[in-house]
């Protein structure tokens, strides 16, 4: 090892994760000093250049995100990946704020850090030993929250992601045809739109079609397309989406409400690239690679008859499975801020915090309508929140209660959302309406306003509150 290879600065007080930090980065050709405290580190000669800084967050005496920002006041462009045992979430939001390369809980899996360590050694400029240079531009918050910029629509750092986009990255380059499972609301056409774009075919169409939106009568004419006259109503010819798509990628989404009897149709298109417009006999070829998708058990359903063994074998060649966003949890902060900057440019409304407390109800909640729940949660924040203080409103967990379906929970009137946001800036307060820290403050929202909206919404005090001192302060 040279004294001019990559340096990584290591910084935690546990002995035993320093060394086994310092083993693992030095296996890897790096060149590795571990520091103690952000003191030792502070004070140190330091006299290799660091390519990046892995630090844990709780240190005695100055904390990680302290050492921070201690070296952004430096103007020191070092790249930091944190690491705590906490899992604390309001820190990993601030940590992600203020430049982060990346936040990691332990225990951590080894390739996770050293692909961490790879992104910042790209990235990030090292810094020179016993001198000071102006800062680098602060990288912008979206380019933070991407997992890779390969991925430029999907937001998330999780190991459960980067799984993902991991096996995308493997079967993109092919023609293979894949079969995404998911829940509803989980973004499996976000995935279809990065096989196409890291595929040769991205300068061809990605053509998309919702088998459970189109009636079956007419799914057939949109998969092959027909003649005019094929049918009452063919006025004019059509082209079906195989030939819209030739060159280039079809997504076919909810493929498991495909009809059985259009079933055989499709599985011949995948063998024999070749089909027929409704209404003629000429036979047609086309180039397409198929991505599927589907929130079903396909292989329950062939059991159960309603779907073909021979059509499930022919898409199942490659799966690949998009998390849960409640098994992504870690990526709930960066989504949250991703939809709020996102509907405050919409909606041309200030966007200046979203208090801890909420965040961490929001990384709480299992989210049954997965990412898009959270979306429309974001948005209907966003269109109450007042002074660019976000309060997103979601069902408290408890257990042995039911959790509210995907409908139930977007079904709620924008009455009923501010109700809700009302009510919990009350109890927060113990129903302490005026005042510097009562709940018309914490709404942004004048005393006068906050009392014609309660009165409005049909919100009253409850006779007998826990605190005698703070009912002084009720209007």
């Amino acid at each position: 090892m040279q004294k001019d290879d990559p340096c990584v600065f290591v910084v935690d007080d546990d002995q035993s994760t320093r060394e086994s930090l310092r083993n693992l980065l030095r296996s890897t050709g790096l060149n590795v000093q571990t520091f103690a405290s952000a003191h030792e580190f502070l004070t140190s000669q330091r006299p290799d250049a660091a390519s990046c800084l892995v630090l844990d967050v709780q240190l005695p005496g100055c904390s990680g995100l302290e050492l921070q920002q201690e070296l952004a006041k430096d103007h020191a462009p070092l790249p930091i990946i944190f690491i705590t045992g906490h899992g604390d979430i309001p820190m990993t939001v601030r940590a992600m704020k203020a430049g982060a390369i990346e936040f990691l809980t332990k225990p951590f899996r080894d390739e996770d850090l050293l692909n961490a360590v790879a992104q910042a050694m790209n990235n990030g400029r090292p810094m020179a030993p016993g001198q000071h240079t102006p800062a680098a531009a602060t990288p912008d918050a979206a380019d933070d929250r991407r997992s890779d910029s390969r991925f430029a629509e999907i937001v998330g750092h999780s190991a459960a992601l980067r799984r993902v986009l991991q096996q995308v990255e493997l079967v993109a380059p092919t023609d293979a045809t894949v079969l995404i499972y998911g829940e509803t609301g989980t973004g499996k056409e976000l995935i279809a739109r990065a096989l196409h774009d890291l595929s040769a075919r991205r300068t061809h169409p990605l053509v998309t079609l919702n088998c459970a939106a189109i009636p079956p009568g007419l799914l057939e004419s949109e998969l092959f397309g027909h003649e005019k006259g094929a049918f009452t109503g063919a006025l004019t010819q059509r082209l079906g989406r195989f030939e819209l798509a030739n060159r280039g990628t079809l997504f076919l989404d909810e493929i498991g409400d495909l009809p059985l009897e259009l079933q055989p149709k499709l599985l011949r298109v995948l063998q024999e690239h070749a089909f027929e417009r409704l209404g003629s006999s000429r036979t047609l070829r086309t180039n397409v690679r198929l991505v599927a998708a589907t929130h079903r058990d396909l292989l329950a359903m062939v059991q159960q008859g309603t779907f073909r063994e021979d059509l499930y074998y022919r898409l199942n060649i490659f799966p690949l499975t998009v998390p849960l966003l409640r098994e992504r949890r870690d990526d709930i902060p960066l989504l949250v801020w991703h939809f709020a900057q996102q509907y405050a440019h919409q909606l041309h409304k200030p966007l200046a915090s979203i208090p801890a407390e909420a965040m961490e109800r929001l990384v709480h909640y299992d989210w049954p309508g997965n990412v898009r729940e959270l979306q429309n949660v974001i948005e209907r924040a966003m269109i109450l929140s007042a002074h660019g203080i976000l309060w997103p409103q979601v069902p408290a967990r408890s257990p042995g209660v039911r959790r509210a379906s995907p409908v139930a929970t977007m079904s709620a009137t924008l009455d009923d959302a501010m109700r809700a946001h009302i009510l919990d800036a009350l109890r927060a307060t113990n129903w302490v309406v005026a005042g510097p820290h009562g709940a018309a403050a914490r709404l942004g929202l004048k005393r006068t306003t906050l009392l014609c909206r309660m009165e409005k919404l049909g919100i009253v005090r409850p006779r007998e509150l826990p605190s005698r001192s703070r009912q002084a302060a009720w209007p």
